[in-house]
């Protein structure tokens, strides 16, 4: 079994309450939208990372992070990428593959709207976290805790760490 801590769309910012959940975790996943790599610097001392790039990521974060990162966790197929949309609305970029090769678990950020909806369609659970940083216009910053036991994903939790001000 796997504790993971889903964020993403930090938009440089790491503070003491994001670094208490990592701590909790077996594994953290960044989907996208990181800015300073200090951020993921700071996440990759305390727990293995797992993470993409996003639209605002320079050229450095594109060198050390994929567009799409899919790899088996436990017994789960994982999909993580920053602009994915979600069931029914997938990205057009993605579509055909999502379709073809549907991951169990399909993870986006970008739209700073934390989201977790199963896809009928597809028989996948996608999982956007919201935005833990301060920078955009949602209104509360949110991550993600879940488990990963087996092919199950389980004990999902929101983590509300308060307003973007």
């Amino acid at each position: 079994m796997k504790k993971i801590l889903l964020l993403s769309d930090t938009h440089s910012h790491i503070d003491d309450t994001i670094l208490k959940y990592v701590k909790l975790a077996d594994e953290v996943w960044h989907a996208g939208d990181i800015g300073d790599l200090s951020v993921t610097d700071t996440i990759k001392h305390l727990k293995p990372l797992r993470a993409v790039f996003g639209n605002i990521d320079d050229g450095k974060a594109r060198l050390e992070f994929p567009l799409h990162n899919r790899f088996l966790c436990e017994g789960v197929d994982v999909w993580i990428t920053h602009i994915g949309g979600y069931p029914g609305k997938y990205n057009q970029e993605i579509r055909s593959e999502i379709k073809s090769n549907p991951p169990k678990l399909f993870i986006c950020g970008h739209s700073h709207i934390l989201k977790v909806q199963f896809d009928k369609e597809l028989n996948l659970l996608h999982m956007n976290p919201g935005a833990a940083g301060k920078h955009g216009f949602h209104q509360v910053r949110t991550m993600l805790q879940f488990e990963i036991d087996g092919d199950k994903i389980q004990n999902l939790n929101v983590v509300e760490l308060g307003t973007r001000v």
